[in-house]
């Protein structure tokens, strides 16, 4: 009774959005219009990062904006030290691919197994797996060449525009902040999540543009990737859940462990 009185961010209330959303596509089967809502959310921020890429490597490169962008990474290139350097290589590595597909998977598992539920786990496995889509898909046809300083990375073969660390780490422990928020007793440990999903992006963002792989743009790009696909993902939750609740014998359907309702389905 509680979940019905006390909404967590993955619940849709009977008037907001979702719910309209899910009543008009009722007659489509389960998951169909999550993930039709899904795709078109990636297309559209796929779209405009391309866009936004495009321009600041063709466009403004050699006026005032790329001058700031490479103005700004020679200057942090120039306050290194070797703490520092060393620091950075592990804040760097909060956003990189074994850190973020560890924890991912690690964090699925643990959902799926904790509240046998398919929304707590859906959420992190669409939000990184999401992000990473796009990213590439930018990447490849942005090309952005990294900033003209040393890198103390090897670089990989993807574009410097956007900071996929920073998306990464934004979609991953912006999606553990709505499962905090969503199933913890504790506000201690619902603040700790939020705090750690404002920080660690911060952390990762800063080291990447001190090691020479990132221009200031590509990190706000990495923002906007992981912060507008990490809404787009809860947003698509919620509609999952109001369409099968529809479907399924109202407000409370959606609360079934997934196995029993996977059974009485099928």
């Amino acid at each position: 009774m509680a979940a019905s009185t006390n909404r967590g961010p993955l619940d849709p209330g009977p008037h907001d959005r979702e719910a309209a959303l899910a009543a008009r596509w009722r007659r489509l089967r389960d998951g169909v219009p999550p993930a039709l809502f899904l795709l078109a959310c990636a297309v559209v921020l796929a779209v405009a990062l391309v866009g936004i890429g495009w321009v600041l490597s063709k466009v403004v490169h050699d006026d005032g904006i790329g001058r700031a962008d490479a103005g700004l990474s020679r200057e942090l290139a120039g306050d290194r030290s070797p703490e520092l350097n060393e620091v950075t290589v592990f804040t760097s590595e909060v956003g990189g691919t074994l850190t973020i597909t560890g924890l991912a998977v690690l964090a699925v598992a643990f959902a799926a197994f904790a509240w046998r539920r398919w929304r707590e786990p859906m959420l992190v496995a669409v939000a990184v797996a999401g992000e990473v889509g796009i990213f590439l898909v930018v990447t490849m046809l942005v090309d952005r060449q990294r900033p003209p300083v040393s890198h103390l990375d090897e670089a990989p073969p993807t574009s410097s525009f956007p900071s996929g660390h920073t998306a990464a780490t934004i979609a991953l422990w912006g999606a553990l902040a709505v499962l905090a928020s969503e199933r913890a007793r504790s506000a201690l440990v619902r603040n700790l999540f939020l705090v750690l999903a404002f920080v660690l992006p911060l952390l990762v963002a800063s080291s990447r543009m001190y090691r020479g792989m990132h221009y200031l743009t590509d990190v706000l790009g990495g923002v906007l990737l992981g912060g507008l696909w990490l809404a787009a993902t809860v947003r698509g939750i919620r509609l999952g859940v109001a369409h099968w609740a529809l479907r399924h014998g109202g407000a409370g359907a959606d609360h079934r462990p997934w196995r029993r309702s996977a059974v009485r389905h099928g």
